[in-house]
């Protein structure tokens, strides 16, 4: 998957006061989402990690220290978000279904915006990207013509695919494994030619409101960007992390399953350092993207009349339980990055829990429409009027892998995963934040109690349904 950051321009009434709008009356929405992009920012306390631009942003915005995706994969998770429905209700567990195959009267979030006069483009990967070569099938999986008017993906350049140091990580098991820093400069790589475009864009509609994605495709795998991103990681300049000696081993369907655990389990320290340096030079290039993005908003004084939210799709693994990737149950891919900018709301910390099905009530709100009937979330607005308030008592994520199933329900303090085999983990996050060891098995109480809370919570959400028009 590929972690993404949303910006949406324009906001509604809040307690400072009216913001500006656009000459017909609305606020734009900019959103910008990043592929697989956890939480190593520095504006979440990971100052290894150099992202001035996301940190300026966070500056100004309401930071959400615990927000859940429903699903930590790309499709699925994303699926889940631009309709404000749980994955049982979209019938998206996977990254192979196109959202209308289940859904085909759905009205997403860009379509509720579009549909309210709002020129609508995408730029890179909003929805999950699929069709290959095939216009056709792009379009689908894009969601064209009924949630964007125009949406492109990008590729690049002859000179952007020369690799000028690099290396598989995994021996040829795992074909996305391997990373590269490549020739020449930023709009070599398509997240730059993504930032150009949405420049452009933000450029041509003038005073017309707007609704733009911006879908920056890195960190996601393959782990390419311009060198000078991986010079600023000198070779061997980064700590590894380790497990404590008495963790506790994780049940067969919550994380090293499958080939990829098994390619995992042969990394050594040189591998797990280069994959390490990889990310991060992504993710500080992706920064910079976002950064010239932000830039056009300071330059034609925008602020005053657009909603910015930057979020990743997910979180991901940097070797946590010997794991490299998404797809599990544990925090590190349960939480993304989420941020919030927008006229009349003053930057601050939530630290309450949400989910990201609570974007599309909560835009909906700030730019005053009236949203489907069936959405599971709930509007953020409370929090970012008051951060110190409290979230949601529970936030729930799922995993699908064939016959078996994955649901975790996080409170406050707990983690609870109950797997379709029967094991079960209970993690205690005011003791073991990293979740290295299941406590199940001394709080059968407990785990009754949070098991008929996780059931309750997926039956509440009811199955999928078609929404009607706003």
């Amino acid at each position: 998957m590929r972690p993404y950051l949303l910006l949406f321009a324009g906001l509604t009434a809040l307690c400072c006061g009216a913001p500006a709008t656009t000459s017909a009356g609305k606020l734009n929405v900019l959103l910008i989402t990043i592929d697989d992009l956890r939480d190593t920012l520095g504006c979440y306390g990971n100052p290894a990690v150099l992202t001035p631009h996301i940190n300026r942003l966070a500056a100004r915005a309401v930071r959400f220290d615990r927000a859940y995706v429903q699903y930590p994969v790309c499709n699925a998770s994303r699926s889940s978000f631009l309709t404000g429905l749980r994955p049982d209700q979209t019938g998206v567990t996977d990254n192979h279904t196109i959202l209308r195959e289940r859904l085909p009267e759905v009205v997403t979030l860009p379509q509720l915006l579009k549909n309210d006069g709002r020129h609508s483009t995408a730029f890179g990967k909003i929805l999950h990207l699929g069709g290959g070569r095939d216009e056709a099938l792009r379009a689908q999986w894009a969601d064209l013509p009924l949630s964007w008017h125009t949406a492109r993906p990008y590729e690049a350049t002859p000179r952007g695919r020369i690799k000028l140091a690099g290396r598989d990580l995994s021996n040829g098991k795992l074909s996305w494994c391997h990373w590269g820093a490549m020739d020449g400069d930023d709009d070599d790589q398509p997240d730059g030619q993504i930032a150009r475009a949405v420049i452009e864009e933000i450029e041509r509609c003038d005073d017309r409101p707007w609704v733009i994605g911006a879908g920056f495709m890195k960190p996601h795998d393959p782990f390419l960007a311009p060198k000078k991103y991986f010079d600023l990681y000198p070779e061997g300049s980064l700590r590894l992390t380790r497990p404590p000696g008495d963790q506790t081993p994780a049940p067969p369907l919550a994380v090293g399953f499958g080939g990829l655990g098994a390619a995992f389990a042969q990394f050594a320290d040189r591998d797990r350092e280069e994959f390490l340096r990889a990310y991060y030079a992504c993710t500080t290039y992706v920064d910079a993207q976002v950064g010239r993005v932000l830039a056009t908003l300071d330059r034609l004084n925008l602020w005053e009349n657009t909603i910015v939210i930057l979020l990743g799709d997910h979180g991901y693994h940097l070797g946590e339980r010997d794991w490299w990737n998404k797809d599990t149950l544990f925090e590190r891919t349960c939480r993304a990055p989420l941020l919030i900018a927008a006229p009349g709301i003053k930057p601050g910390v939530a630290r309450g829990l949400v989910e990201f099905i609570d974007l599309y009530p909560t835009v909906a709100e700030l730019c005053r429409l009236t949203p489907p009937p069936n959405l599971a979330g709930q509007s953020l607005l409370p929090l970012l009027r008051d951060p110190k308030g409290a979230g949601k008592p529970a936030a729930i994520t799922i995993v699908v892998r064939g016959r078996s199933r994955g649901d975790s329900i996080r409170t406050d303090q707990w983690r609870f995963t109950r797997w379709s085999d029967g094991t079960s983990e209970l993690y205690d996050h005011t003791l073991d934040p990293e979740e290295d060891h299941n406590v199940a098995a001394a709080h059968p109480d407990l785990i009754r109690d949070l098991s008929d809370r996780l059931s309750a919570a997926l039956a509440a959400a009811g199955p999928g349904r078609s929404s009607p028009g706003p």
